[in-house]
């Protein structure tokens, strides 16, 4: 989340009349992210989040609208669209699509403890076992398309052992996915991005997950290793913790239980996150976009994780069959 696009009270207070949350008391922006145009928004009536989408189209969004609303129904703890007297969720501001959603309680863990870990991992499962019963969504749009399309623009900026590592993932990520495209791992629409920031914790409890824009069906797995990659990991090194990992990785269990096809691809599917975000940080760090309260994750970070994934320089957990 950050600020793209200034939004001044007078503009939100016009904006907001549409639903029926109460006038507007404090209007401020939220810095933390890089894809879309976020506020915290105080009425009357309660406390919201405003986002105002910089990339998707207005054709994109009822899916994550939809899949926010479908989740919300089963008991996950996200956001809920706020929804105006036609019943209609999205509208317009300064002439690109926006939302108004509720706030949820609670404040990111930064340093999570096992006990944290393992919160993420039964919300994750349970976001999973929700979402499988929901129709239809487009692929996930960070995937493996979107790996080969970004490479090249990142490419001239690396020097030659990371131009190598680069190269030589994506080669092993694209063998991989045609090898294994006849027995695909249970599927569906996975968060893709359950960062530390993207949880809030209500004291020991999860309050609330937040950011589903990276949201589009792909192996449940990949959510995992993604989820896994951020939560169990030492940050100076990239290792696994491994009793924080395991942790993780039974409390999601015991919400979803893992495959035999999945305890077999579970090493490929944690470098093919790491190798996303890797791709995704090199992209936002070389070629940004222009705006306001916006910090570039550090993309290195990602190439430390991917590397200890590809030489197993610690023993991951097996998954919990």
């Amino acid at each position: 989340m950050a600020v793209f696009t200034t939004i001044s009270p007078d503009e939100a207070r016009d904006w907001l009349s549409q639903y029926p949350v109460g006038d507007l008391i404090e209007l401020r922006g939220i810095a933390a992210g890089i894809e879309n145009t976020n506020y915290f928004v105080t009425t009357a009536n309660g406390r919201f989040v405003l986002t105002v989408f910089e990339k998707l189209s207005r054709a994109e969004l009822p899916f994550y609208i939809d899949l926010m609303s479908h989740l919300a129904g089963h008991g996950v703890p996200c956001p809920l669209p706020i929804r105006d007297a036609r019943g209609a969720a999205l509208s317009e501001l300064k002439g690109k699509p926006a939302v108004l959603m509720t706030r949820l309680p609670g404040e990111a863990v930064m340093q999570p403890a096992r006990e944290h870990c393992a919160a993420v991992g039964a919300v994750l499962g349970r976001m999973h076992q929700a979402a499988a019963s929901f129709c239809g969504g487009p692929r996930n749009p960070r995937g493996l398309d979107w790996w080969h399309a970004t490479a090249p623009k990142v490419m001239p900026f690396l020097d030659e052992t990371r131009r190598t590592l680069l190269g030589s993932e994506l080669a092993y990520q694209s063998t991989w996915h045609q090898r294994f495209d006849g027995a695909p791992l249970p599927s569906g629409p996975v968060h893709a991005d359950l960062f530390r920031d993207n949880v809030l914790f209500d004291g020991a409890a999860v309050g609330g997950v937040i950011d589903f824009y990276f949201a589009g069906v792909d192996a449940y797995l990949f959510d995992v290793a993604v989820s896994l990659n951020d939560w169990c990991i030492d940050h100076a090194s990239g290792a696994v913790i491994t009793d924080k990992a395991r942790a993780f990785l039974d409390a999601y269990a015991a919400a979803r239980q893992f495959t035999e096809a999945e305890a077999i691809a579970w090493p490929t599917l944690l470098r093919a996150a790491a190798l996303r975000f890797w791709l995704s940080r090199l992209h936002d760090f070389y070629l940004p976009r222009p705006g306001e309260l916006v910090r570039a994750h550090d993309p290195e970070h990602f190439r430390r994780v991917l590397e200890r994934r590809i030489k197993h320089l610690e023993q991951t957990p097996s998954l919990a069959l």
